[in-house]
C-alpha cells in the first residue's frame, strides 16, 4: 500500500501539505495502491516527540497569497485578514477550502489547495492539532525513483544516448507527473534512443525513431557513451577489459551492450558513420590534419580539404577511379561543394564524379553547397545536372537547408535553377514555412520565395497550418501581406480548431498582422473558432489590451458569445483582475494608449487605478457591452463586477454608450468604424483603380452614368440607382456614412422594408433563446427542468433522478427541489 497527498499529489505524506488542514491522516490522504505495492512495518508511535501543527489553521492571520485572483476583496494589497474556519474538504470541492474574515468585514471562502490553488498566505499561525514526524514515513518508493542528478546538476544534455532499463512496471509509477505513461512506451524499454531536449522541469525527450518520441522522468535512463570497442580480457571477477579508442577500460558487464554490424560492415565503418554525426568544421579539421600516404585512397579528399589543386588533379590523372572515394564519410565534391571551391568543383565534375552521390546521412554536393552558403557552388552543380530536389534523410532539400540557415544568395539561386518552393519536409513544411518560423531576419528569403510563379501559397503543413496561418501565428506581417496578394481566399480559412489568421494573431497580440488581415484582407472579424470564440473573446483572454480597440473598431461584435455563454465583457470581468495597466504610455503600445485615452475622455474613471481586465472591461461597456447579458450559468457582467468602484465605472461607461447612441454621435475619440461581415465572393476579385477622377461606368449595372462618391472612404465605384441598396463600398467594403452625387447634393437611401429592425429581431432572437437554455434540461436538452439541486442548476424529472452530481458545476447531489411551473 502507499499512500498519496490529495493536495500536492505527491507519493509520501506530505507534512507541509497536512499542516493547513485540520482533519486526520484519513481525511488528508487517500489510499494509492499498486500491482507492486509491500506492506511497510511502523515503528509503535509511544515515545515519540509528538509535534504542534502551525499554519492556516482558525484563528491564523493571513493576506492574499500566490494564486490569489480575487480582486480588492481583502480591501487592498497586505490588508490581513482572520480565518474563521476550514471546510468543505469533502462536501464544497474534496480539497481545502478557507473561510476568512477581512478588516472591513467582509467574509469568503478562498482555496488552501483546492485544484492545487492556495489563495492565502500565513502571516500569523495558529495551533491545529498534533504530528509524529517519524512516523511519517516513506512508503514504497524504489530507489529508481529518486532523481539522480550529476556534479554539475545536469544528468543529461542534447545528443546524448540513453537506455532505459526498468521494469514496465516501475517505469509506469515513475512517469505520473513526469511526461505521463503510454503502453507503447514499453517498446522502447532496452532500445537506444538520443536526447532531443531536457523539458524546463528537469524531464529529458528522448527520440527513438524518425517519428517517436518519449518524455522521460530522468531517474528512468541510463546514459550510453555510444563508443564501440573491443572486449580483450574477461577478469577473474566478471569484469571485462575493453579497448576503446586505442586504450584499454574495464567495465562491468552491465554498462555494455552487444555490438551487432551488419554483414558488410566492419569496425572502421562504424566509427565512420559515429563521426559523421559531428559538425562538419571537426571533420574538417581532422581531414586536414590527416598525415595518411599519398597513395590512401582517401587523400583525395584530403587534398580537397586542404585547397590543393594541384595536387588533386594529379591524384586524378593517376587514380581517376578514386574520385568518388570517402573519407570520414564525405566524398571530395561535397567537401568542394560545402567550402565553394569552384574550381576544384569543376575539377571534379569534368572527372565524372557523382554528382548526386550521398554521404551517410543522405545529403548530396548540393546540399553541403546549401549548408556552406556557397551560391556559385550551388549553380555549377545544378548546371551540371545534379538533383536538385533531392531529399536528405530528414526528408530536407538543398532549398529547405538554405532557408533554414538564412543563406539569402544561395536561396535565389536555387529558386532560380528550378528548384521546387513547394516541396514538404518531414513535417510538411515548405521551405516557406521555414522561412517564416524563421522571423522577420528572414523577409528577404520570404520576398524571393513569395516571387516565384510557381509557389503554393495554400500549403498545408502536417499540424495544418497553412502558410498564411504559420504566418499569423508567427506574427510575420511581410509574409501574410504577400500570401494575400496571392491568394486573397485564404484569409477567412479555418484550421480543424476553427481557428483563423485573425484568431492567431489575436491570440499571440500580433496587432500589426491583425491590422494587415482587417484591412488589407478584409477578413471577417466575426469568425468563430469551434469553441465559438470571437478574435476578440481571445484577445481580452490573453490581456491583449493594444489589440481590443483594433478589432472593436473593426466590428467585432461585443456581446458574442461563446460556448459557454460568455461575452468579452465576462472574460474581462473573470480575467487578468491582477495585472497593472501603466497609464503613463501603456508600455508604448499604440493600441493601449488608445484604449486608455478613449476611457480617459469620458471622465467617468477619475484617478481610478486601472487593471487590465478593469480597463477592458470599461472600454467595452464603452462601446455597448451588455451588462445584463446572462451565460449559460446564469451570470451577468454585473453579477462578476463584486467590487464597487469597478461596477460603477462600468454602469457609467454603459450611461455614457446610451446617450452618445441617443445624441446620434460616436464620439470625437473613436472615428469612422470599419463594420466587415464575412466577405462577399464578388468583392473578392481584383477592382481596378479608375483611371482618371471618375471611372466609365458602374461597376454593378455597367452602365454609363453619373457616379455616387462615398463617404468615407472617397471611392466612385457605383451609379445612382446602385448606390441607393448599397451600405457598404465594393471596393474596400467600409461602411458608408455619406453618398454624394458630382453637385454636391446627398443620395437617399432606399427605404427598409417594413418590420423591426434586424439588430433587434436578432437581439430578442438571442434572449429567446437564452431563456429556452434557462428551462431546457441540460443533458437531454428536450424536457424542461422540474428538478433544482442545491447549487442552483438543475434537469429534468427523468435524468435528475440519475444523477449523484450535478453535470454543470461537478458537485455532489443532496437534495433535489421538485418544481412546478
Amino acid at each position: 500500500m502507499r499512500w498519496k497527498c490529495r493536495v500536492c499529489f505527491d507519493y509520501d505524506l506530505c507534512t507541509q501539505c497536512y499542516m493547513h488542514n485540520k482533519h486526520d491522516l484519513a481525511h488528508a490522504f487517500e489510499r494509492y495502491e499498486t500491482a507492486h505495492s509491500r506492506p511497510v512495518t511502523l515503528s509503535p508511535r509511544q515515545g515519540l516527540p509528538r509535534i504542534p501543527l502551525r499554519g492556516i489553521f482558525q484563528g491564523a492571520k493571513v493576506v492574499r497569497g500566490p494564486d490569489w485572483e480575487w480582486g480588492s476583496q481583502d480591501g487592498g494589497e497586505g490588508k490581513p485578514g482572520r480565518v474563521v474556519d476550514i471546510r468543505g474538504w469533502d462536501v464544497e470541492t474534496g480539497r481545502s477550502v478557507a473561510s476568512v474574515t477581512w478588516a472591513d468585514g467582509t467574509t469568503n471562502v478562498y482555496r488552501v489547495g483546492h485544484k492545487g490553488k492556495v489563495d492565502l498566505k500565513c502571516v500569523g499561525e495558529a495551533a491545529g492539532g498534533f504530528y509524529y514526524r517519524e512516523h511519517l514515513p516513506r512508503l514504497g518508493k524504489p530507489a529508481e525513483l529518486q532523481r539522480r542528478v550529476s556534479a554539475d546538476g545536469q544528468p543529461f544534455q542534447h545528443g546524448d544516448k540513453v537506455k532505459c532499463l526498468l521494469d514496465a512496471d516501475i517505469l509506469r509509477d515513475m512517469q505520473e507527473g513526469h511526461g505521463g505513461w503510454n503502453p507503447r512506451m514499453a517498446k522502447c524499454i532496452g532500445q537506444m534512443g538520443t536526447v532531443h531536449r531536457i523539458t524546463d522541469r528537469g524531464d529529458v525527450r528522448v527520440q527513438f525513431s524518425h517519428k517517436t518520441r518519449w518524455t522521460f522522468h530522468p531517474g528512468a535512463l541510463t546514459k550510453a557513451l555510444g563508443h564501440i570497442g573491443r572486449v580483450l580480457k574477461v577478469f577473474g571477477d566478471g569484469n571485462l577489459g575493453v579497448l576503446v579508442s586505442g586504450k584499454l577500460w574495464t567495465f562491468s558487464p552491465s554498462c555494455l551492450v552487444a555490438y551487432r554490424p551488419e554483414e558488410d560492415a566492419n569496425l572502421d565503418v562504424a566509427e565512420r558513420a559515429r563521426e559523421n554525426k559531428s559538425s562538419l568544421s571537426v571533420v574538417l579539421d581532422k581531414l586536414r590534419a590527416q598525415k595518411s600516404d599519398l597513395e590512401h585512397p582517401g587523400r583525395l579528399v584530403v587534398e580537397v580539404a586542404l585547397g590543393n589543386v594541384a595536387r588533386a588533379l594529379d591524384l586524378l590523372r593517376r587514380h581517376p577511379e578514386q574520385v568518388d572515394t570517402k573519407n570520414h564519410g564525405r566524398t571530395a565534391l561535397q567537401v568542394a561543394a560545402y567550402l565553394g571551391q569552384v574550381e576544384l568543383v569543376r575539377l571534379l565534375l569534368q572527372a565524372r564524379a557523382g554528382v548526386d552521390l550521398p554521404d551517410d546521412e543522405g545529403s548530396t554536393a548540393l546540399h553541403y553547397a546549401a549548408l556552406g552558403n556557397q551560391p556559385e557552388a550551388a549553380r555549377v552543380l545544378l548546371s551540371s545536372g545534379c538533383g536538385a530536389n533531392t531529399l536528405n534523410g530528414t526528408r530536407s532539400s538543398a532549398l529547405h537547408v538554405a532557408v533554414q540557415r538564412g543563406f539569402l544568395e544561395v536561396v535565389r539561386v536555387l529558386c532560380e535553377c528550378g528548384c521546387d518552393v513547394n516541396l514538404p519536409d518531414a513535417h510538411a513544411d515548405t521551405p516557406l514555412h521555414c522561412a517564416i518560423s524563421a522571423g522577420t531576419g528572414a523577409s528577404g528569403i520570404v520576398e524571393v520565395l513569395t516571387e516565384v510563379p510557381g509557389i503554393d501559397v495554400t500549403a498545408t503543413n502536417s499540424q495544418g497550418f497553412t502558410l498564411l496561418h504559420h504566418a499569423s501565428l508567427k506574427g510575420h506581417t511581410l509574409a501574410v501581406r504577400r500570401i494575400l496578394a496571392r491568394a486573397r481566399q485564404l484569409v477567412d480559412a479555418k484550421k480543424e480548431d476553427g481557428f483563423t489568421a485573425l484568431h492567431l494573431a489575436a491570440l499571440n497580440d500580433h496587432r500589426e498582422v491583425a491590422q494587415v488581415l482587417i484591412r488589407e484582407g478584409h477578413c471577417d472579424v466575426n469568425v468563430r473558432n469551434r469553441k465559438l470564440q470571437s478574435p476578440l473573446h481571445l484577445a481580452v483572454q490573453q490581456a491583449h489590451v493594444g489589440l481590443v480597440p483594433l478589432l472593436v473598431d473593426a466590428g467585432c461584435s461585443v456581446n458574442a458569445e461563446d460556448e459557454e455563454g460568455d461575452t468579452a465583457l465576462h472574460v474581462a470581468l473573470q480575467r487578468h483582475q491582477l495585472l497593472p495597466l501603466a497609464t503613463d504610455g501603456a508600455g508604448g503600445d499604440p493600441g493601449a494608449l488608445q484604449l486608455l485615452s478613449r476611457l480617459q475622455a469620458s471622465g467617468l474613471l477619475g484617478s481610478t487605478e486601472l487593471t487590465a481586465g478593469a480597463a477592458v472591461a470599461c472600454f467595452l461597456a464603452l462601446e455597448g457591452a451588455d451588462l445584463s447579458y446572462a451565460n449559460h450559468r446564469g451570470r451577468s457582467p454585473l453579477d462578476l463586477a463584486a467590487e464597487g468602484r469597478l461596477l460603477k465605472a462600468l454602469q457609467g461607461c454603459a450611461q455614457h454608450f446610451r446617450e452618445r447612441q441617443a445624441g446620434g454621435g460616436g464620439g470625437a475619440a473613436q472615428g469612422p468604424r470599419l463594420a466587415l461581415s464575412a466577405p462577399n465572393t464578388v468583392t473578392n476579385l481584383h477592382v481596378a483603380a479608375p483611371s482618371g477622377p471618375e471611372a466609365a461606368e458602374c461597376l454593378v449595372c455597367s452602365e454609363l452614368a453619373l457616379l455616387v462618391l462615398f463617404s468615407p472612404c472617397q471611392h466612385r465605384t457605383v451609379c445612382e440607382e446602385c448606390a441607393r441598396r448599397m451600405k457598404k463600398c465594393i471596393r474596400c467594403q467600409a461602411a458608408i456614412g455619406k453618398k454624394l452625387r458630382p453637385d454636391g447634393t446627398e443620395v437617399v437611401s432606399a427605404a427598409p422594408a417594413p418590420g423591426p429592425p434586424r439588430q433587434l429581431v436578432e437581439e430578442l432572437q438571442s434572449r429567446y433563446r437564452q431563456m429556452e437554455e434557462r428551462f431546457t434540461c441540460p443533458i437531454c436538452i428536450d424536457s424542461h427542468i422540474r428538478l433544482v439541486f442545491q447549487c442552483g442548476h438543475g434537469a429534468c424529472a427523468p435524468c435528475g433522478a440519475a444523477l449523484s452530481a450535478c453535470p454543470i458545476c461537478r458537485q455532489p447531489i443532496r437534495d433535489r427541489i421538485q418544481i412546478f411551473v
